[in-house]
């Protein structure tokens, strides 16, 4: 019988062990091994509050589900800061980041708009909510497979996050303030912006991601519009999320639109 190897040895058994191939200071190839701790940490906590608001929604507590998904978004945002910041990016954050974003902004807030309000529709209040979760993910492998070759000035389709967030937003907001044409008893409404959610994902609109905004300075016009959101995120939170996320979701199809009738200079 042949005698196992170290690399047999280390993967027998129930275990929980990662290798992968990295480049060291020098371009050399080497094999670690383990996980870096602080950027899975957030991811980890991005996972959590989606799991959360999954567990809440479906005990038809709208408002702790929904708030779990924008902490999903915090987290999630975070992740990749710091995994650049202290130059810890592997292919197993990664691909962990994109199934803890498929269960946060993609099942999640699909099971929250369905339990809210959708299941009024019957069968077609789930094709909705099933529409959104395979727009996310679909946006997300595509997103994937572009790593690196598309241009970091622009997400290509609404990012899921941003999606989780109209969706999400949608729901505080009618929760909280009983919006007429919001609230779970008129359905038709959640579920064209549910579905209009999936679409914006999945189309090629190329979104302004502000990676490569300038934080130290600013043109003094993009201030006027900054104040006017906090200010109006301050005085009515969901309120202000929701007129955010619509707003921020509109930008891409109203510029293609204008870039498209204007005429050629």
């Amino acid at each position: 019988m042949q005698k196992p190897t170290d690399d047999q040895d280390d993967y027998e058994g129930i275990t929980f062990e990662v290798e992968e191939e990295e480049e060291d200071g020098a371009g050399r190839k080497v094999r670690n091994k383990g996980i870096y701790l602080l950027p899975n940490l957030f991811t980890t906590a991005a996972l959590f509050s989606g799991f959360y608001a999954i567990i809440a929604a479906m005990k038809g507590q709208f408002e702790p589900a929904a708030k779990a998904i924008f902490m999903a978004a915090v987290f999630d945002g975070m992740d990749g800061r710091v995994a650049r910041m202290t130059n810890t990016q592997s292919a197993f954050g990664e691909q962990y980041d994109s199934l803890s974003d498929l269960v946060s902004f993609g099942v999640a807030p699909a099971l929250l708009a369905y339990s809210w309000s959708l299941n009024h529709l019957g069968k077609f209040g789930w094709i909705c909510a099933f529409i959104y979760l395979t727009s996310a993910a679909f946006r997300l492998a595509r997103f994937n497979v572009q790593i690196g070759s598309v241009d970091k000035r622009y997400f290509i389709g609404l990012a899921s996050p941003l999606s989780a967030a109209l969706v999400a937003s949608m729901v505080w907001a009618s929760v909280d303030n009983h919006i007429p044409g919001l609230d779970g008893d008129y359905a038709i409404l959640p579920a064209i912006m549910t579905v209009l959610a999936g679409f914006l994902m999945v189309s090629n609109f190329r979104y302004y991601s502000f990676k490569q905004l300038d934080r130290s300075r600013v043109p003094f016009a993009v201030m006027l519009p900054v104040v006017l959101v906090i200010g109006i995120v301050a005085n009515d939170l969901p309120i202000g999320l929701l007129a955010v996320s619509i707003v921020y979701a509109a930008s891409a199809p109203v510029t293609a639109l204008w870039n498209k009738l204007r005429p050629a200079a």
